[in-house]
């Protein structure tokens, strides 16, 4: 682990404990307990958006790729950027591997996974506008217009970034990085990773190009994102404090919108929890509820990530002796 990212992790960590104390262990405590199995039923709930979410990168990728190995490949980069503390920089990154492991080539891997994340985070953003939308109609009070601008500032944040990403695509984003990578460690032969760069860009550029699919995988992300705003009704309605459609769809796509702004923080821990704390008078609740519907998200991800984790160690393990297979044949 980086040092950064240990910082992050700490001061995430010593939030999401703050919280809990501040707000006391009785009331969550019986509000999770209310839940009980049902949390179940809310990990269960959530294999339907990461099938959505596989789609849009299935529509992406070469014919070669199955939606099944999309699956794996999505399942995998979900638990990683859960669980792990690699930011959210570790899932697509570990995407790119399993895609490549699966049978795609590292090039298209690499293209297929930059060109859906942004995609998806764009989608996100669209999300967020809905809500935004949504908590304008609940601006009744000078505390939801202050939320009401703060939820527009980190959507504006999440906007600026995405396009600066999608700028920097279209521009050749990995050839550029690959050659400042070549400049600090002159004296050695870069072009293999230049050229594969290089081969990155223009496959990024080709896969722009096709908008039909482009169009498809938006459109299947932000379907993936509305439809997660069930797991928000279903908690809630497992605590015992049931809100409407609406009011749960805000209370993802804004949450979700604080936790992607805080994503140098492994999970957005402690971040995930203060943000549901903002939002959750909106709606009438109270701060228990609040944050047992932060910790039952969180124990989805518990419920899914960890065999997601496990599933992972083994495939790369069985890569590694197939390999090694291979040289020793050669």
């Amino acid at each position: 682990m980086t040092r950064a990212a240990l910082v992050s992790l700490s001061i995430g960590l010593a939030l999401f404990i703050g919280l809990l104390v501040w707000q006391g262990a009785g009331p969550l405590v019986s509000a999770l307990s209310l839940a009980g199995f049902g949390v179940i039923a809310v990990a269960v709930f959530h294999l339907v958006p990461l099938v959505l979410d596989a789609g849009a990168i299935h529509v992406l990728a070469p014919r070669g790729l199955s939606l099944s190995n999309a699956i794996l490949a999505r399942w995998s980069g979900e638990s990683v950027n859960s669980l792990l503390p690699a930011g959210q920089i570790g899932g697509p990154v570990l995407m790119v591997r399993r895609l490549a492991q699966l049978g795609a080539s590292t090039v298209e891997s690499a293209s297929v996974i930059t060109v859906s994340t942004t995609l998806q985070t764009g989608a996100q953003v669209v999300f967020s506008l809905i809500g935004l939308v949504v908590l304008g109609a609940h601006a009744v009070s000078h505390a939801s217009d202050v939320l009401w601008i703060a939820g527009a500032a980190v959507t504006a944040v999440l906007a600026a970034m995405i396009y600066g990403f999608y700028h920097a695509q279209r521009r050749g984003l990995f050839g550029w990085l690959s050659r400042r990578v070549a400049k600090f460690g002159a004296g050695r032969d870069w072009s293999t990773l230049l050229n594969g760069a290089d081969a990155v860009d223009a496959r990024v550029h080709a896969i722009y190009r096709e908008r039909a699919q482009v169009v498809a995988s938006f459109a299947l992300s932000l379907v993936g994102w509305i439809v997660g705003t069930a797991e928000v009704w279903m908690a809630l309605r497992l605590i015992g404090h049931p809100v409407g459609w609406s009011d749960a769809l805000m209370l993802e796509s804004l949450g979700q919108a604080i936790r992607g702004a805080a994503f140098a923080i492994p999970g957005a821990l402690g971040v995930q929890e203060g943000g549901y704390l903002l939002l959750a008078p909106l709606v009438g609740l109270p701060p228990d509820a609040a944050l047992a519907l932060s910790l039952i998200k969180r124990a989805r991800e518990l419920i899914l990530g960890i065999p997601g984790l496990v599933f992972l160690h083994f495939s790369e393990r069985g890569s590694r002796r197939g390999a090694a297979r291979l040289q020793t044949t050669d």
